[in-house]
Order: structure tokens, then C-alpha cells, then sequence
């Protein structure tokens, strides 16, 4: 009896205890009218988890910030809780969260390139103009890494619309006249690229075709992933099907190692080209949707994508919704395939552990296959074709063909498409030869990720694994040329810094070592033996390919520049 009186006490403690409890929630509440603000900004789109970025950047794109009330609404719409929407939300570059009491950014912002290509093209000069000569309470004047426009280099985004070759001149031009929005280039349209047979080749084997002798055709064009990592391309697709499905197809065109815009180029231009080499793809892996995630950097290619990806649906091509357009939001990492993934998914794009791989354990834990956008543009080539458009071209003992993306001191910067055994001063001759009054010195074969190399070694082809006994590796084929004006350490502090800005924060030696690197090739004379092992600790211990690269400028500055440091 008394045991039941002392429960009914402290049950009758609990229930009538006014002002013990709390009338709300801990954390932020619920604002109602930002809450109506993000569904009417929604509308009828799914609320699922995975499109949390895209509907960030809805909001984003309508107010310019991403208020505190506004993230509190999206996770009440979603169903999320809001630490879930606020670390998204705070790892991306191009989402400007804004907390309770703080000022929103000014209407309009301008991202100013500083990586090596701009660099050398006066950057630094440009960002310190218009910061100088701007109201920073109407405009916003950023640092912003590489946007994939290093052959009309320095480049500045003024909104989205980007300013090649841009001096303070053309920049208060643009903003005078309100020219904020991208410039969509002349494209090769689905209607000028079926006249010449473009989608036939699909639609047939759609029919009648055999997946097996497609991979054998593409893996006896020596087709190799050209995103980097070199991987025969047809050889995964035997790996993603031998996983039961569903299974998906991703295309990565988060095309942000500096140096590199070859992917861009393509896309502004034969668009089709690619999206018939995905579709055929996804064919021989029975994807069950194609997601292409592009950087955001690119709001022309993004643009031109929606429009085409609309008019095979309409052309009745693709099922509505088969093709999933995805918009990155400003993070280098996800370049990395599992950060891409996880990007995709609505996350952080922080780097998986590998195993289990993405062919077995991709997007959505399902089967996915991962391809560049310049590797299926080939697919396409290559089965309309043969296997002949590439493999029957040699030099210097190499198979197949490049694009090269090439910037720096050259003449002619831009895309040149060249056989694979190209040494670099086969790529300056195309390039039109070195820039006026400048004398080759240096140069960064494949991003930075690649470092420097001197120009004494000019007899190397610029192809996969021709580089790695040298130190280095081609990856996307991003040149910098270097000339007598430059200096090889201001160039490799450039690299690190870019590094030290893009790492995903997950690792210690990656977020650690890129941030100690360059406080220590900031001194006068470089602490060769520290950054040495500072470098093996970050290339054995680095989760991903962003910090076991890292070290790479660092040590072929010391090795070929050393009078420098």
C-alpha cells in the first residue's frame, strides 16, 4: 500500500507540476512565415532526404542567404533534424548560412579565381581592385578556387554570369548593366544531332544489342577513365553487373582539380555526344537512373542540361525523372566518387572507406557505376565508330587520344586533342608555343595534385602511367605551363593553399597536414626535412586521393627547385 501511494505521489508530482516543464522544444522554434516561404519555394518536389542540397539551393537562389529561420522550416519540411540541415548546409562554399543577429551578405557577389592559371594571370591584382573599388555593402568581393575557365584566365563570377579575361572595367560594366546571369553558348541541340545519326546507335541496342560485346568493343579501344584515375572504363561495367539491382549510373562532373576544363568545353558545345555515351552505359548496366552531379560552377552547362535532358523526354528517349540532374554546391571533394556519392545523397561530401567499392556499394548502398563526362562522351564515339577512332592512333609507343587542358604562359590556351604519347613540348606546339617575352621553365602535367616538374624533362609522354616513375601522374590532363617569370614555390604554396581550403575536414593528416605545409613553405628557406615527413605521414595515412597527393608539390619543389627554397 505504500509503495502504491509513493508511485501515485510521484505521478501526481508529474502531472501537476506548473511551470516545471517546458511549453516548447529546446533549440530554435518554429518561425510559421519562413516556414510558408520554403513551401511555396518547394511546391509540389519531393520532401526526400537525398534532394536536401537541391532545395538548400532553392532558398539560397531566392533570398541570396540561408537565414537560421529558414533551415529551422526546411528541417520541420523535411522531417530532419536541424543538426542534419546545418552541417550540410555549412559544408559547402556556395550556401551562405546566416544565424540569428548576424547581417545577411550584400544582393550580389563576386568570386574572384586565385588558382594558378588566374594567379599568373593577376588575380591577386584584380580581387584587390575591386575590393578597393566597391561599395562592400552592395557587393561582395570573394576568393573562390578554380571555376574551370583557366584558358581565358583571370576569371571573376559576377552572379553567375562569369567574366573571362576580367579586368575592374569589364566587372563594373557588367554590374552597371545588371549582366548577373550565365551566357548559354551556341550548343549543338537533340534535333541538329540526330540528322547526323546521333541516337541511333543507342536506340538499336536497345533492340537487338548484347552488353557483353558493347564492354569488349570499348575495352578494345583502350578507353580508360578519364576523370583521373585511369580504370579501364568498360571493365567496371562487368563489375557493377555482376551485383544485383537496382543499380544506378553516376556521372561525375565535379570537374574542380585547377587546371582543368575539358569536360566544360565539351558539354558547352556536343552535349548530346555525352548524354548518348551515359544513356549507352546505363544500358549495359540496367541502371535504374542516371545522376549526373555538375559543379555549380558551371550554370551554363547546368542550363544547357535541363533543356536537353527535357527534350529526350519529350522525344520520348528517356522515361521522365530517368535522368536525375544534381547541382553541386562549391566542394572540390566531391570529385572524389564516394564524396560524390555521398553528395548525391543529400550529405557531406566526406569520403567513404573503401572497401566495400561504389560497383557494390554506391548511391543509395546499391550498385553504382561511375563514369567521367569526357569517358562517356568517348563510349558514344566509340560505338558509332569502332574501337578504330582510338586505338589506331600512336606516338611514342602510346595508344589513343588526350584532351589536354592547357593554360599558363602559352599563346593559345584551350582544349587541344592530341595523341596520348604527347610530350609537353608537343603540347606548347599546339598551344601555339610559349606567351611573348616568356621562356619555358616549369610545368604541372595533370593538376596540382600532379605538382611540378622542370622543363628539362620535355621527352615523357603525357599519359597514364607514364608519370609515376617521375613522381607524379597525368590525372585530368590539366597543364600549366610555367615560364622564366614565375617562380616554382609560388607555385606549389598555391597548390597547398588550394588544398588546405578544399579538404574535406575528415582526416587528420589531410585537414592537419595541408594547414602545417603552408605555414611551413611560407618561410624564406623551406624546413626540407620536416615537410618531408610531414609528406609521408599525409600520403600513408590520408583517407582519399586529396591528401595522399597533397605532398606532391611539395616534394618536386624540393627535388627539382631546390635553389628556390
Amino acid at each position: 500500500m505504500a509503495l502504491d501511494e509513493e508511485k501515485g505521489a510521484r505521478k501526481g508530482v508529474w502531472k501537476s507540476g506548473r511551470g516545471k516543464g517546458r511549453v516548447t522544444p529546446k533549440g530554435r522554434q518554429l518561425d510559421e512565415g519562413a516556414w510558408d516561404q520554403v513551401r511555396a519555394l518547394l511546391g509540389d518536389r519531393p520532401r526526400r532526404r537525398d534532394l536536401l542540397i537541391e532545395h538548400l539551393h532553392l532558398i539560397q537562389d531566392e533570398y541570396g542567404h540561408l537565414s537560421a529561420a529558414h533551415l529551422r522550416a526546411l528541417a520541420e519540411e523535411m522531417r530532419l533534424s536541424m543538426a542534419e540541415v546545418y552541417e550540410v548546409a555549412t559544408f559547402y562554399a556556395h550556401f551562405d548560412v546566416v544565424k540569428e543577429g548576424e547581417t545577411p551578405p550584400p544582393a550580389l557577389t563576386i568570386r574572384v579565381c586565385d588558382s594558378l592559371s588566374c594567379e599568373l594571370a593577376g588575380a591577386q591584382a584584380l580581387k584587390a581592385a575591386l575590393e578597393g573599388g566597391l561599395d562592400p555593402s552592395e557587393v561582395r568581393v570573394l576568393r573562390a578556387p578554380c571555376m574551370g575557365r583557366c584558358d581565358t584566365a583571370p576569371v571573376c563570377e559576377l552572379g553567375h554570369n562569369h567574366i573571362d579575361h576580367a579586368t575592374p572595367a569589364k566587372v563594373k560594366a557588367a554590374i552597371a548593366a545588371q549582366d548577373i546571369h550565365a551566357h548559354i553558348p551556341d550548343y549543338e541541340g537533340l534535333e541538329t544531332y540526330r540528322k547526323t545519326g546521333g541516337y541511333e546507335t543507342l536506340v538499336t541496342l536497345r533492340e537487338k544489342g548484347d552488353w557483353q560485346a558493347v564492354q569488349e568493343t570499348v575495352l578494345g579501344s583502350g578507353l580508360r577513365g578519364l576523370g583521373g584515375a585511369g580504370f579501364p572504363s568498360g571493365r567496371k561495367w562487368g563489375f557493377v553487373r555482376a551485383n544485383p539491382g537496382p543499380r544506378y549510373l553516376a556521372v561525375n562532373g565535379d570537374e574542380g582539380e585547377p587546371g582543368t576544363f575539358k569536360d566544360r568545353y565539351y558539354l558547352e558545345r556536343v552535349p548530346h555526344l555525352f548524354l548518348e555515351g551515359m544513356l549507352i552505359a546505363a544500358w549495359a548496366v540496367e541502371a535504374e537512373t542516371c545522376f549526373i552531379y555538375m559543379r555549380d560552377e558551371y550554370p551554363a552547362v547546368l542550363e544547357i542540361l535541363r533543356r536537353e535532358i527535357k527534350a529526350l523526354e519529350d522525344a520520348g528517349l528517356v522515361d521522365k525523372g530517368f535522368v536525375d540532374l544534381r547541382r553541386g554546391a562549391g566542394a572540390y571533394i566531391c570529385g572524389e566518387e564516394s564524396a560524390m556519392i555521398e553528395s548525391i545523397e543529400g550529405k557531406r561530401g566526406l569520403p567513404r572507406h573503401r572497401p566495400p567499392f561504389v560497383a557494390q556499394v554506391g548511391i543509395f548502398d546499391r550498385p553504382t557505376l561511375v563514369h567521367n563526362v569526357e569517358t562517356l562522351l568517348w563510349v558514344a564515339r566509340i560505338c558509332r565508330e569502332g574501337p578504330e577512332v582510338l586505338n589506331t592512333t600512336e606516338k611514342n609507343g602510346r595508344r589513343g587520344l588526350r584532351s589536354y587542358s592547357v593554360s599558363g604562359r602559352v599563346a593559345n590556351p584551350g582544349v587541344h586533342l592530341l595523341p596520348a604519347g604527347s610530350t609537353i613540348r608537343d603540347i606548347i606546339e599546339a598551344a601555339g608555343g610559349m606567351a611573348e617575352g616568356h621562356v619555358f621553365k616549369a610545368y604541372q602535367p595533370g593538376g596540382p595534385s600532379s605538382g611540378l616538374l622542370p622543363a628539362s624533362i620535355d621527352d615523357v609522354p603525357l599519359d597514364f602511367d607514364t608519370l609515376q616513375p617521375l613522381g607524379s601522374f597525368i590525372g585530368s590532363a590539366a597543364v600549366v605551363v610555367l615560364s622564366d617569370q614565375d617562380r616554382a614555390r609560388d607555385a606549389a604554396l598555391n597548390m597547398l593553399r588550394f588544398f588546405e581550403d578544399e579538404s574535406c575536414g575528415q582526416c587528420t593528416p589531410c585537414r592537419v597536414g595541408c594547414e602545417k605545409a603552408v605555414k611551413l613553405m611560407q618561410a624564406d628557406r623551406w624546413d626540407q626535412p620536416l615537410l618531408e615527413e610531414l609528406a609521408q605521414a599525409m600520403a600513408d595515412a590520408s583517407i582519399c586521393g586529396l591528401g595522399q597527393a597533397a605532398p606532391n608539390p611539395i616534394r618536386l619543389t624540393m627535388k627539382h627547385f631546390a635553389d628556390e627554397i
